[in-house]
């Protein structure tokens, strides 16, 4: 009880410190900051890349607050509820406009071309419950509609339990519980795949054929559960596992949710393990943080009908993935400096789809890069600049070719894409930022010119795209 009264107060003396020092005309992320009382800034660098800070909240749950409580306790005076009087709901709104460097061919079949330029109005709209739910315990949701699907839809989601206790030395250890629906949605830097850059991005252009499972190839589809721990504010360790939790889908004997069954594209076989280390080093105004992640996901192909069934049982494909990630910051009183990198390698075993001739391989490789440098002059004007690439074994199953138009197939059976991101950035609010990004490719699944075998160049799937993000 004694740790645990020291700990309290640790962490009520930093509230107090951090409201103290921060601006008030600030405007702050909307949820987290109304609950804690904190600027943006006690959190975020610019949202939404996490701060030392930010990510300390995170792993406590969620949970620290600055606001009056309903409170119960019981007849041993144990907390029963902690309950704020302000719900901590959160709207987020996105407006876009994308123009595509070359014109995609018309759907039509005809000779005409699409416009090269689609507004998003919006492009996504989310609500977001974001904080505090009982003592320990904290939660992000978030619902969202995007106007590519023209539904409302669970998105990113992370439901938190943490507490922890004092060492000897005086030094911490965190231990908690995340449950989740996206692989590295729970991670604590913005290097990983669900967090990284680029924070947001256009949905109307054309994107390439290769990508590891762990890089969102299963976000919103799965559930899991991790138990983590982190020592001293430094040391990081999870391990969990996630199970296919498909959304829009009916099992079409029953009509009901479930159970998943053969109509099902990959479904994870019994439960796909995931695991997480890193280590975290501040000095001064520095902090650099150095990982390792990766999953193992046994998948069913699946999609099979009446005609053709596709069993959920006997041989799967196995996509075996390892990351390194790393995260260098520096936050001055003006200047704002990241690099964040991130290399996945993907090792693909794939018996089901081999035994039925969906693919030429046995085997395949796959492995992407991603090196991000950001810098921003007082929160208010700053950019990115971005390399990333992807690279693996030739495969006419996985990457085929296809009829004209093309556009999205591979002429020579290669993933292989590179390229560059350019972002400049403008805040003149805290949760208000107005951005203009260029994605420009050297290389399109395989090729850079003719690559689909129509005609098409790499450099002709570049777009520009401009958005107006809102936060309250």
């Amino acid at each position: 009880m004694q740790q645990t009264n020291r700990i309290s107060r640790a962490w009520i003396l930093q509230l107090l410190l951090t409201v103290a020092a921060a601006p008030q005309i600030a405007q702050a992320v909307p949820s987290f900051a109304r609950q804690t009382g904190m600027a943006c800034e006690a959190c975020h660098t610019v949202f939404p890349e996490l701060t030392h800070f930010g990510r300390m909240f995170k792993a406590n749950a969620f949970t620290l607050d600055n606001l009056k409580q309903v409170r119960d306790i019981d007849a041993t005076k144990q907390e029963m509820l902690s309950l704020a009087n302000l719900p901590p709901l959160s709207v987020m709104i996105q407006i876009s406009d994308t123009w595509l460097k070359s014109p995609l061919p018309d759907g039509t079949g005809g000779p005409g071309h699409s416009q090269t330029s689609t507004v998003g109005f919006p492009q996504q709209f989310s609500l977001f419950y974001a904080g505090k739910v009982a003592p320990h315990l904290g939660a992000m949701i978030q619902l969202t509609y995007a106007n590519d699907s023209g539904t409302i839809g669970i998105d990113n989601t992370d439901l938190r339990f943490a507490n922890q206790i004092v060492l000897p030395q005086e030094t911490s250890l965190i231990y908690g519980i995340s449950v989740n629906n996206n692989p590295t949605v729970q991670d604590l830097w913005n290097s990983t795949p669900a967090w990284g850059f680029p924070y947001a991005g256009t949905n109307a252009a054309v994107s390439p054929l290769a990508g590891t499972q762990i890089d969102g190839a299963l976000a919103q589809d799965v559930a899991g559960i991790s138990a983590y721990v982190m020592w001293n504010e430094a040391l990081y360790g999870e391990f969990g596992a996630y199970r296919s939790a498909k959304q829009g889908v009916t099992n079409p004997i029953t009509g009901a949710a479930g159970p998943l069954d053969g109509t099902v594209s990959n479904v994870i076989s019994g439960a796909a393990p995931y695991g997480r280390v890193a280590y975290e080093y501040q000095w001064r105004r520095h902090d650099l943080e150095l990982g390792v992640y990766g999953a193992t996901f046994k998948l069913y192909p699946g999609g099979g009908t009446t005609g053709a069934p596709a069993l959920l049982s006997g041989p799967a494909n196995e996509f075996r993935d390892f990351a390194e990630d790393l995260q260098y910051q520096f936050i001055g009183d003006a200047h704002l400096f990241t690099v964040a990198a991130t290399h996945i390698h993907e090792s693909m075993r794939l018996d089901a789809s081999f035994a039925t001739g969906a693919v030429t391989n046995p085997t395949d490789t796959l492995t992407t890069t991603r090196v991000t440098a950001t810098y921003y002059y007082r929160r208010k004007w700053g950019g990115t600049i971005g390399h990333f690439a992807t690279t693996g074994s030739a495969d006419a199953g996985l990457y085929p070719a296809g009829p004209a138009p093309g556009v999205i197939t591979s002429a020579n059976a290669s993933p292989d894409t590179r390229g560059w991101i350019v972002e400049a950035n403008y805040l003149p609010w805290l949760n208000t930022k107005l951005s203009l990004q260029y994605i420009t490719y050297d290389q399109f699944n395989g090729g850079s010119g003719n690559y689909d075998g129509f005609g098409r160049n790499a450099s002709g799937n570049g777009s520009t795209y401009l958005l107006l993000w809102l936060a309250f």
